[in-house]
Formats: C-alpha cells, sequence, structure tokens
C-alpha cells in the first residue's frame, strides 16, 4: 500500500464517510460513491478536501482496494458491478434486513455474514473489519491516552489481511487478527461476541 493509492468507498453513510475521512487524513486519494450518484456527494467530498472524489459506484468499485460499506441486503446488487477478482475488499457491513432505521437480521443460512458477501463478489480477497465499531469510533483518532482503539479483522487471505492490517495500523487503530471469515467472521458479526465492543490496547514500552 503506497501512501497516495487511491482507496474506493463503496457507500457513504456514516461509515463510508468515516472510513474515508481516515484515509484522506492518512494521504490517500479516495474515491467515494454510491446508488444514487456522485451529484449527491458533493457536499461532502467538500467537506473531505481535494483527496475526496465523488464518483459513479462502478468507479468507486475499481481501485484494488475498496471499503464496502453499503447497506448489508444491498450486496447483491454488487456483484456485476465490476470485475471483483483479486481486489481486497474491507467488509464494514453488517447483517441488518432493513436501514432507517436499522432492524432486523438478513437470514444468510449457516453462513457468515462475510462469507455471504465474498459469494456475492466473485474472487473477491474479502477481509472483515471496522463494523464492531460505531461510526463515530471510525472517525476519530483512534489513539488515546489511555490506549489505541482495537479494531478487530478477519479474512482467509493472509496477504490480503496483512495489507489491511497495515491500513488500519497507519490509521492508529491497534489491529488484531481473528483468524479466517468463518470463525473470525462468526465473532465480529451482528449479535457475535464482539459486536459493539470498543475496547482500547494499551501501547507497553
Amino acid at each position: 500500500m503506497t501512501t497516495h493509492s487511491t482507496i474506493g468507498v463503496l457507500g457513504a453513510g456514516e461509515v463510508g464517510q468515516a472510513v474515508a475521512g481516515q484515509a484522506i487524513r492518512h494521504g490517500h486519494e479516495v474515491a467515494i460513491g454510491n446508488s444514487r450518484g456522485p451529484e449527491t456527494l458533493e457536499a461532502l467530498v467538500g467537506r473531505l478536501g481535494p483527496k475526496a472524489h465523488a464518483v459513479t459506484a462502478e468507479a468507486a468499485a475499481r481501485p484494488e482496494l475498496v471499503f464496502l460499506s453499503v447497506p448489508f441486503f444491498a450486496v447483491p446488487e454488487l456483484t456485476g458491478l465490476t470485475d471483483w477478482s483479486g481486489k481486497i475488499v474491507i467488509d464494514t457491513t453488517n447483517q441488518f434486513a432493513a436501514a432507517n432505521p436499522w432492524r432486523g437480521r438478513y437470514d444468510v443460512g449457516d453462513l457468515t455474514g462475510s462469507e455471504w458477501v465474498a459469494e456475492h463478489l466473485p474472487g473477491a480477497r474479502v477481509v472483515k473489519a471496522l463494523n464492531t465499531l460505531f461510526a463515530p469510533f471510525i472517525a476519530a483518532d483512534p489513539r488515546h491516552a489511555e490506549g489505541r482503539q482495537v479494531a478487530f479483522y478477519a479474512g482467509d487471505d493472509n496477504d490480503a489481511k496483512a495489507i489491511v492490517a497495515g491500513l488500519l495500523g497507519e490509521f492508529g487503530f491497534a489491529t488484531l487478527d481473528l483468524g479466517g471469515l468463518r470463525e473470525g467472521g462468526r465473532l465480529m458479526q451482528l449479535d457475535g461476541a464482539l459486536s459493539a465492543k470498543h475496547l482500547l490496547l494499551q501501547d507497553v514500552g
């Protein structure tokens, strides 16, 4: 990951805005898109600054690393959006069945949420991360006097996980690897043991 590489952000809700802000503060260009078109994002990119670019959803999916921050139930609409093969997709979604307000649980059978996401993005290297944190905790500086905000992550591709951990570490998070999308994803997903847990890790040294 280079300092000025372009990062895609699919979804411009609270979480999408939070991750875009973190990426921009750390020197990255960000292409942010939603289903309603770039003209709806002009005020947002104005606030985020010159490294933020309002684009179509297709263009936001084009970079080699993409934050996925759309509503969970909208994921199937993304299957044909781009060629997902080889892309690193950071899945920040949670399994809500409906939005505004967020409620219910989308049924994916025996799969974890991120396994289901991976099925709909063929060839993508999916890494689950940041979904356990409320958006204001993602947007804020993760470094506190008491320690650094913990960001859990999980995935089945070790190289992709290393890149994501490096990026989140660059943002200032203390990263903790929970294993694969099956075991780690189950801990992190909606109603999992680590869902909505906002932990700090004290630096020792």
